[in-house]
């Protein structure tokens, strides 16, 4: 090789490192550069999403009969430019924005009913809506949606592929999911990704979540006998085998619910009491009858495994006990009185990607990772569409402990920090973009 050659090979290549390292630092800076107008966009609707919100509040409908608030959104979604369908499994909306560009499809989900109950409301801005309030959140998840639909609206040039908003309604009677798949919605959009999240009482300014199952595996366990002479014998041995079988016994930590968000013991801690276990969750219920003989309990679960493995110990232990012979069945069932009941299940490529990113642009502090779950008889029926596309539940931190906030969902005392609507849409406004950019 001549000395010339090599000058020209040693200039060509120095010329591809700075060139390369230009486009990199480019594509840097325009990553920077649509984060930064995310917030801008945020900071500028952000007075009006918390009209919009208390809006909501003040005229919240129970599943079925969210009439107003299926057209406040409908109306909204238009004004921003967006393909708009209503009526889709009931009052549920599809807000569809196309870039017009080829890409991802994401979609992003927010549920929009209120619950019925006679609790009052602890806000200056009460329902208005006799025996019906918003004591979840979702007025909050409806105005975020929006929020996050203007913000991205406003960044369209900018972005390739497809977004779609899904407005489900009856998610507090688990029905609405269902009814908006069964009236065709994945007929109507194609997404290839699909997000979700939910108030908790983790910090304003943060949000949460895992891979995996997000709430525990709930079911109820009945064991039945034949009548027996001594009715007594058999309740006693099943509550005993049931209670032992179970992972912590009444005194441990695990029952004082607090512990569920300490540092030490909870469900942020990689070594969390509430990680792996199996729980009894209510009284137990006995049924006798002049034949028959039931006995019911509530079970929480950390993970299918763990309860289908509880069933088969609990099963063989009383095929194999003294009482064999008066057995009629073991069931895992649900009971007979509650619907259903549904974990998000969050895809572990999706999660750790989307946490990345937004972890990446607003700060470490901004995610918090979870390595557990709490005892609590929560679900959501997202779990449906997440069975269908995978996809991400996330937590929202609506919770200020200054001002003595707790944003507790389902507790009467139920109210949140309206900063987390800022945070909503920013966060998941950019991880959108980082999404369909990628």
């Amino acid at each position: 090789m001549t000395v010339t050659t090599k000058i020209i090979r040693t200039t060509l290549i120095l010329q591809f490192l700075f060139y390369g390292l230009f486009a990199i630092g480019q594509n840097a800076t325009n990553r920077f550069t649509i984060h930064q107008s995310v917030q801008s966009r945020t900071d500028a609707i952000f007075d009006s999403l918390v009209k919009i919100r208390r809006d909501f509040h003040i005229h919240p409908e129970v599943s079925g009969k969210e009439k107003r608030t299926s057209e406040k959104i409908a109306s909204y979604l238009l004004s921003l430019g967006l393909e708009v369908k209503t009526g889709v499994g009931g009052y549920g909306i599809v807000g569809i924005l196309d870039t017009g560009r080829p890409g991802k499809k994401i979609a992003w989900r927010a549920d929009i009913d209120a619950i019925a109950t006679d609790l009052p409301d602890v806000v200056d801005f009460p329902s208005k809506n006799k025996g019906v309030r918003h004591i979840c959140g979702h007025d909050l998840h409806a105005t975020i949606g929006i929020g996050i639909a203007n913000v991205l609206a406003s960044q369209k040039e900018k972005l390739e592929g497809t977004i779609y908003f899904i407005f489900q309604p009856s998610e507090e009677n688990a029905k609405g999911a269902q009814m908006m798949i069964a009236d065709g919605l994945f007929n109507l959009i194609k997404p290839d990704e699909i997000y979700a999240l939910h108030m908790t009482p983790y910090p304003v300014g943060t949000i949460a979540t895992k891979s995996a199952n997000v709430f525990v595996h709930m079911t109820a366990i009945e064991v039945e006998y034949k009548a027996s002479s001594d009715q007594d014998s058999l309740v006693n041995f099943t509550k005993e085998l049931l209670s032992s079988a179970q992972t912590y016994n009444q005194s441990s930590e695990f029952w004082d619910l607090k512990n569920v968000f300490n540092p030490e013991l909870g469900v942020t801690n990689p070594n969390t009491i509430y990680k792996d276990f199996i729980a009894l969750m209510s009284d137990f219920n006995i049924k006798k009858t002049d034949d028959k003989l039931k006995v019911r309990i509530m079970v929480h679960a950390s993970s299918i495994e763990k309860l289908n493995t509880f069933l088969a110990s609990i099963k063989s232990k009383i095929e194999t006990s003294k009482y064999a012979k008066e057995l009629q069945s073991v069931k895992f069932d649900f009971m007979e009185e509650m619907p259903v009941f549904f974990t998000p299940m969050n895809n572990q490529e999706l999660t750790n990607a989307s946490m990345k990113s937004i972890s990446s642009i607003y700060g470490e502090q901004s995610v918090i990772p979870l390595y557990g779950m709490g005892p609590f008889s929560f679900s959501d029926d997202f779990a449906y569409f997440q069975e269908l596309v995978p996809g991400v539940y996330f937590f929202l931190g609506g919770a200020n402990y200054e001002k003595g906030i707790n944003a507790m969902p389902h507790t009467p005392t139920f109210a949140i920090d309206e900063e987390c609507i800022r945070t909503g849409v920013n966060y998941f406004s950019s991880m959108i973009i980082e999404r369909l950019n990628n």
